[in-house]
Order: structure tokens, then sequence, then C-alpha cells
């Protein structure tokens, strides 16, 4: 088992230096000029130089790649004077002159607009995220396999034929444009009777009420993001369940007189819902990577709504530190799967 997560690990390292790499030297050909931006237009020439020397702009790009490398590695080595006002730091070795060996969380830098520490940026977003994915997630399994049920049990009516057809719309739909389309319809033209809003985050301030919870606002882009996996979970559903209910054990069950709603949720679906399970843990990594533009445009303050923020202001620490961050959880939970498979059936050790 140790063998087997050491592999699964150094492939996940593999895959954020990759990524890292990528989105390094991508966002390097981006126009503007992070200087100017961190200081505003009206800056002198004076000040501009002073701040590229410190975001390390006046070096060669190859280089400025090994310092950013040197920000995020758990283990790197730092100026003690630099370290000491913007790292949270535990030193590990000194040698010539103030360099110093430290341990520390990876260091995602500032941002070019406010000045705030990338990584504070991102969990504070993270929590809107991983709600809205949760939510998005529930609605999707919920509806999907109790659609699939229903399509399966229910095999050449109506609402089979009405269920594949809804799935393959829900499925060739990019989740943009439904957003916009549910966003209109029940967030405008509807709003006097749905009670909902085009944009809206999970708590909301207001000058007399102070920080209120409002629940209303995850409706619309929880069902948003959560009409693409519920697509797939209703096709697997159906297509598992038609496999399972033409088994012998099925119709011995129906054989001994039990009731076709014990022997469809208790017998046939129980055995049915391994492909499923696969479904919804990827899935699951795939929705907090991709809620970017439905938190865009529902005005949902979580990492996707962030990194579209900071692409439209050029603030790179932010949209690298986000990109990183989305990878990151993405490599994780896939490293969890994987050990999860691994324990459940030994054969995957192999």
């Amino acid at each position: 088992m140790f063998r087997f997560l050491l592999h699964k690990l150094s492939y996940g390292l593999l895959v954020l230096l990759g990524v890292v790499m990528l989105v390094f030297f991508l966002f390097n050909v981006l126009p503007g000029d992070p200087a100017r931006l961190t200081l505003g237009q009206r800056a002198d020439v004076t000040s501009l130089e002073n701040v590229r020397r410190e975001l390390h702009l006046d070096k060669p790009v190859p280089l400025q790649f090994l310092l950013y490398l040197n920000d995020l590695l758990p283990v790197s080595v730092h100026n003690e004077q630099e370290a000491a006002g913007t790292l949270h730091y535990i030193t590990l070795f000194h040698f010539s002159g103030d360099k110093i060996i430290v341990l520390k969380t990876p260091y995602l830098r500032r941002s070019y607009q406010g000045k705030k520490d990338v990584w504070e940026i991102l969990t504070e977003a993270l929590p809107g995220t991983l709600i809205l994915a949760i939510a998005a997630m529930l609605f999707a399994t919920v509806a999907g396999i109790t659609l699939g049920v229903l399509s399966a049990v229910k095999q050449n009516t109506w609402m089979d034929t009405g269920a594949v057809f809804a799935s393959v719309v829900g499925i060739s739909a990019p989740s943009f444009f439904t957003g916009i389309v549910l966003a209109y319809l029940f967030g405008f033209v509807l709003s006097d009777y749905t009670g909902l809003h085009m944009t809206g985050s999970l708590f909301e301030t207001d000058a007399f009420a102070g920080r209120t919870l409002n629940l209303r606002n995850l409706i619309l882009p929880a069902i948003t993001l959560g009409i693409r996996p519920l697509t797939i979970i209703v096709q697997l559903t159906r297509s598992a369940m038609l496999d399972v209910l033409h088994q012998d054990y099925i119709r011995t069950a129906y054989a001994k007189g039990l009731t076709e709603r014990v022997v469809i949720f208790r017998h046939a679906l129980r055995n049915a819902l391994n492909p499923v399970i696969t479904a919804i843990t990827g899935w699951f990594a795939e929705l907090l990577a991709g809620a970017f533009f439905v938190e865009y445009i529902f005005g949902w303050k979580g990492i996707g709504k962030v990194t579209v923020d900071a692409l439209e202001k050029f603030d790179f620490p932010v949209l690298m530190g986000s990109v990183l961050f989305t990878a990151g959880i993405f490599v994780i939970i896939n490293l969890l799967a994987d050990l999860l498979y691994s324990i459940i059936d030994p054969r995957i050790k192999l």
C-alpha cells in the first residue's frame, strides 16, 4: 500500500510541476506590465524600476521561473530579511551571508491590485466553491439516480424516452449557456414568482442587517453546475439497472414474493451503483475545477469568480495561484479516489 501511495503521489507531483511550467510560461506572454499594474498609470520611472527589481522582472524568464518555483516549494532557499516580511516559515539551516533554508507553506506571492497575499485570497474564496460544488453534486446525484431508475423500470415508455432525451440535451448544452438561460428566465423574467435573483452569493452584507445567509442564491448556480453530471448519472444508472434487472437473482427475488419496490431499491439498485459512484467522485473534482464561468455569471463569490476577475485585471499572481490551487485540489481528489479503489478492490494494487 505504501509503494502504491508513493507512486501515485509522485505522479501527482509531476502533474503539478507540468502545470506550474505551462501556466508560468503561458502567462508571461500575456500583455501588461506587472510593475505598472502594481503602481498605477502615473508611476514614475524610478518607482517602476524598483518594483520590477522587487518582482524579479529584470531577470531572464527562465530565472524568473526558478525563483517562482523556489517560492512554491515547501523546502527552499531565501534571503532572511525578505522571508521575515513575506513567509510563514521554520528555519532549517543558515549558511553564507543572510541566506537560509526554510520549511514553509507554498508562497503564491501577492496580488498586484490589492497587495493582499494570494493564498489568503484563495482560502477565503474556497468555501464558496466547495459549497456550490457539493450542492450541485447532491442535486445531480439524487435527481440522476431517481430518473435513471424510473427510465430503466419504465423502459420503452414516454418516461424512458423523456429521460434519455433530456439527458442528451443536458450534456450537449455548455454550462455557461445554461447558466445565462436559467438566470434570465428564473432570476429576471419570473423573479416575482420564483423569488430568485440573477446574481448573489451565499452571504450578503446589508448596511442595516449586517451579514446574512441567503440560501436562495445557491439554487440557480447549483442547478446549472449540476446539469451535466446529472445527465451522465442518468445514463449510467439506466444502463446499469437494465443490466441488473435481467439477472437471475432478480427473477428469484420476484419469485419469492418480494414487492417491486423492495426488489428495485434493495437488490437491483445497490448492485447497479458501482459505476455511478465512480462517476460521482470524478465529477466532484470536475465541478471544483469547472465552476469558473458559472460563478462569474451568477456573481457567486468563489475561486472561479476570483480567477475571471484576475484575468480581466491581468493580476498574474492571483491568476497563476488560482490555477495551481485548483490543479492541486484535482490531484488530491484523484489521489484519494485511487486510494479508495485500491482498498475496495485489492486487484488494483497489481
